[in-house]
């Protein structure tokens, strides 16, 4: 198992994709994600998987639990812990919301990319 080093913000920035995995270790995963305006995530429960978020670009609202509401933006940070109902969503009709987060264990196949949202519903489908 090797360490990740790289440029998280200008990685981030550059990423064009729905979802992509860069790395994966026994305990932590890093992913970027850009969703399009007026895209989400969907809600969703992690049962046993912490997530720390990172807005790098855009404008966005992050709604935890049973619909609290809080805007984010460039530079913002968010902690959602196991358990917690949680959805992040694009606000802007124009511009790209781009965001790192960190899955603690890992939630995804390492490498995983999903170049759409939709290519990402089906896989967690299977």
């Amino acid at each position: 198992m090797n360490a990740y080093f790289g440029a998280i913000e200008k990685l981030t920035l550059e990423n064009n994709y729905f979802r992509r995995v860069l790395y994966t270790g026994p305990h932590s995963q890093l992913v970027v994600m850009r969703l399009k305006p007026q895209e989400e995530i969907g809600a969703e429960v992690h049962p046993s998987v912490d997530q720390f978020f990172r807005v790098e670009k855009g404008e966005g609202k992050v709604v935890v639990g049973e619909g609290e509401e809080h805007p984010v933006k460039d530079g913002d940070a968010i902690v959602i812990p196991a358990g917690i109902n949680h959805n992040v969503i694009n606000v802007s009709p124009n511009d790209d919301l781009k965001l790192y987060t960190i899955y603690t264990p890992p939630n995804h196949p390492d490498a995983t990319i999903h170049k759409t949202k939709a290519e990402a519903m089906a896989a967690e489908k299977e």
